[in-house]
């Protein structure tokens, strides 16, 4: 490879929080960026901050035309080294409002597991890549107050460790990425009543710092690898009772 290839990465869900942070990280970082999103205003607004080596794409993941505009970014962009699955949605919903079950599993399954496979078959096809898929603390257990979310990032965390089998056991050169925030300073939480709070900036980051790496996980910030211990350690009988 030439050494003055510019590396190539495209941040699905980049209009706020971790994902606008990750794209301004990378283009830093001398990627060439690519941000879809719902609201094409905060794409155009993040386009201007990163300058000309943006590509913009709006796209809404639980629509199936989401699998035909992430093609088109990639061909836009003319090859894509990373790709990063950073869209989701989350509720407090212990009253159980089915819709907001229903809608959060559309962005956290479904349009996870379409984007996700297109990435896959992607990289295999051009023969590397890097796939990094955002879970969560929330992966390790059920939640009484956000049960769909919970799942949901649960299933993203599972599908990529199935993945890194697969990419092992067939001796692809692809790397899978399992990223698990903890509380970070976005409009999904309440930042008053949360502890280790980082902000996007923060966790974009270490994020990137794993990316470089190569990890196959990371907790972000690394202490809530300690959190997770915790987490599955404690019995049911304690647990359920919290």
């Amino acid at each position: 490879m030439s050494s003055s290839y510019v590396k190539k990465a495209i941040v699905i869900g980049a209009t706020s929080g971790i994902g606008w942070s990750l794209a301004q990280v990378l283009s830093r970082a001398g990627y060439r960026v690519g941000i879809t999103g719902r609201r094409t205003a905060k794409l155009e607004e993040l386009q201007r901050e990163i300058g000309e080596d943006c590509f913009v794409q709006k796209m809404d993941v639980t629509r199936p035309q989401a699998e035909e505009q992430l093609n088109n970014l990639i061909g836009r962009m003319e090859q894509v080294d990373l790709i990063i699955y950073n869209a989701g949605v989350g509720y407090q919903n212990p009253e159980l409002d089915v819709a907001k079950e229903i809608k959060t599993v559309a962005t956290n399954v479904e349009g996870f597991t379409l984007l996700a496979n297109l990435a896959m078959k992607y990289f295999k096809e051009q023969g590397g890549g890097h796939f990094v898929g955002i879970s969560s603390i929330a992966a390790i257990r059920g939640n009484r107050k956000a049960p769909a979310y919970f799942a949901s990032k649960s299933f993203i965390s599972s599908y990529l460790a199935g993945l890194q089998q697969m990419v092992t056991h067939n001796k692809l050169p692809i790397t899978v990425t399992d990223i698990k925030p903890g509380f970070v300073d976005t409009p999904m939480i309440d930042a008053r009543n949360a502890y280790w709070v980082c902000t996007a900036d923060q966790a974009a980051e270490q994020i990137v710092q794993a990316i470089r790496a190569k990890k196959n996980h990371a907790y972000i910030t690394r202490r809530w690898r300690l959190v997770a211990w915790v987490l599955k350690c404690v019995p049911d009988f304690i647990f359920n009772r919290c």
